[in-house]
């Protein structure tokens, strides 16, 4: 079992993309529940359903490196929010927070424990920003500071206030109940991150901590987290994996950080 503390973080780092040997694949599904299969069935495009499958089998095998219930056996329940709660009677499994997010080639997995979690990523190459999107619901300061970048520079700042926003949201557990526009992120200083609330949204900016890297030089990856009275900052590792074959250390490139600070990734 790999130790589930407070003051540490650890992202999973699947890459659909390297994924494809059908046994392994085979191997996946059969950790799935049944109502999981038939979610995966349901997707109309392969490459969909392929995201689905591993998503679903990265969850079940990383959470088992840290509580003692084997990957089909995970049981999971939406709140009110549509986010996962674990309802495992295993008193380890209980006390685990997690986090997912993915695009098209990447997925990703947060865990921590004993405080709240957002995670998002991003592929900002293959993705196009729409600056509509910012001037409709981002707030008005970042839409200013967005409006301001050099147009070569747009399309990756967009994606930095979207990744970090996303998080926050996640961290919240709200999802989109949260209106985008009253709350935004100050980007102006190199590597800083600064959030900020605006009426009628009423949270504490010292309340959360967060961070922005790049991995594997096309994709974003942004984390909100809660920030723990009395405790250091968080350690951060991130691991690359193919689940249920192997895992390894993997170096991302810090962007922006408020809090976090680097740790040793956990073993394979």
């Amino acid at each position: 079992m790999l130790p589930l503390h407070p003051d540490k973080i650890e992202l999973w780092l699947a890459f659909c993309d390297e994924i494809a040997d059908e046994g392994l694949l085979a191997d996946y599904r059969r950790l799935l529940v049944e109502e999981e299969r038939q979610k995966e069935a349901r997707f109309h495009l392969a490459h969909d359903r392929h995201r689905y499958l591993i998503t679903r089998a990265l969850v079940r095998s990383v959470l088992s490196r840290y509580a003692a219930v084997a990957p089909q056996d995970w049981c999971f329940e939406e709140d009110a929010y549509g986010r996962p709660q674990i309802v495992n009677a295993d008193p380890v499994a209980r006390r685990i927070t997690f986090n997912i997010s993915h695009t098209r080639s990447l997925v990703v997995l947060g865990v921590t424990c004993e405080r709240a979690l957002g995670v998002d990523t991003e592929d900002f190459h293959t993705r196009q920003a729409e600056l509509g999107i910012a001037d409709h619901y981002f707030a008005a300061d970042e839409v200013a500071q967005l409006r301001t970048t050099p147009p070569d520079l747009q399309q990756t700042r967009f994606f930095e206030y979207w990744t970090l926003k996303e998080s926050y949201i996640k961290a919240r557990g709200m999802g989109l109940s949260l209106p985008l526009a009253q709350f935004g992120f100050d980007l102006s200083r190199p590597r800083s991150v600064r959030i900020g609330f605006h009426a009628p949204l009423i949270d504490d900016p010292t309340r959360w901590i967060f961070g922005l890297w790049r991995a594997r030089g096309d994709h974003y990856v942004a984390i909100c987290a809660q920030r723990a009275a009395g405790r250091a900052a968080p350690q951060l590792s991130f691991t690359k994996i193919v689940p249920l074959r192997d895992a390894a250390p993997l170096h991302c490139e810090e962007l922006r950080s408020s809090e976090f600070k680097g740790a040793p990734p956990p073993r394979a």
